[in-house]
């Protein structure tokens, strides 16, 4: 369960990012966080990700209470969470397989964990043919199952999906919202950050909408009704 609990995010005295949120996500839900550039969404994951801290109330993921956290414990708890960008964040220089095995080394993984690991998610993405392929020498869609991939290696109780087809067209968006959906249904958690009115729209799923850092509508089969 992810709870956060009457949180607030102050920058300074001209910018509150949040005010007074107070939501759960329940295990296994797919939920999507919605509203204009501004609203929030981006502050809410970052204090998720214990990448920035509240300036008041809690934040729970399981057992843990995320605002307590010390710096030299964020990275295993993290393992936790996988996270996917807009923008991919591949590395340039490594194939398929490399980006995702990447993931593991730094984790301090056996070899023969990450010989095991890293096909498996690579298959389940639809990518077993690309594993010695480069991101120069993928598509958009292609590069974003690595990104996926590489979030789900860990196999996190959580996925975070930050605007994951924002620069992607529709055919290759919808390629990765069913990804999304079918990870969901293997248990885990989703949590879909969008723009895209479409696609929230034909989900109809849980929708929390964020305006000027506070939430104005949750509802379990929403609508992203522009504010």
């Amino acid at each position: 369960m992810i709870a956060f609990q009457n949180v607030c995010k102050i920058y300074n005295s001209h910018s509150t990012a949040l005010e007074d949120i107070d939501f759960r996500i329940n295990p296994g839900e797919m939920v999507s966080l919605v509203g204009r550039s501004g609203a929030g969404k981006s502050t809410l994951i970052k204090l998720l990700i214990g990448e920035e801290k509240p300036t008041k109330g809690r934040i729970f993921f399981g057992q843990y209470e995320v605002n307590k956290f010390q710096d030299k414990e964020l990275p295993a708890f993290r393992r936790h969470i996988g996270i996917v960008f807009q923008d991919f964040r591949l590395l340039l220089a490594k194939n398929a397989y490399e980006n995702v095995a990447f993931a593991l080394e730094v984790a301090g993984r056996t070899q023969s964990e990450i010989a095991e690991l890293v096909p498996q998610v690579l298959d389940m993405v639809g990518l077993s043919d690309k594993v010695n392929n480069f991101p120069h020498e993928l598509s958009g869609g292609e590069k974003q199952r690595v990104a996926i991939a590489r979030a789900m290696v860990h196999r996190p109780e959580v996925i975070i999906a930050d605007e994951p087809t924002g620069n992607l067209d529709p055919f290759h968006s919808w390629e990765i919202i069913n990804l999304l959906q079918k990870i969901n249904q293997l248990g885990t958690t989703v949590i879909l950050a969008t723009h895209e009115k479409d696609i929230v729209n034909a989900l109809d799923r849980r929708v929390v909408t964020l305006d000027h850092g506070r939430v104005i509508r949750d509802e379990e089969k929403g609508k992203y009704i522009l504010v």
